[in-house]
């Protein structure tokens, strides 16, 4: 019976969550030693998961850059 009293929390991930989300697993594994972080860290981040400010700003600019290299 659990949410009887509150609402469930669900997890909001940004559009570059969602684009990393959708990488292949090569190309997310450069993203995450381009933040100096591990795959599965740059992982926990995608899913909207708590990490270190510096790993997700890493990856932040690391997704935007791609998105800015494919247009």
């Amino acid at each position: 019976m659990r949410g009887f009293l509150s609402p469930s929390l669900k997890a909001n991930p940004s559009d570059s969550q969602t684009h990393f989300q959708n990488l292949s697993r090569g190309r997310r594994v450069k993203l995450a030693r381009g933040a100096k972080t591990s795959l599965i860290k740059a992982d926990q981040w995608a899913r909207g998961e708590a990490v270190a400010s510096d790993i997700g700003a890493g990856l932040e600019q690391g997704v935007k850059a791609l998105v800015a290299k494919k247009k």
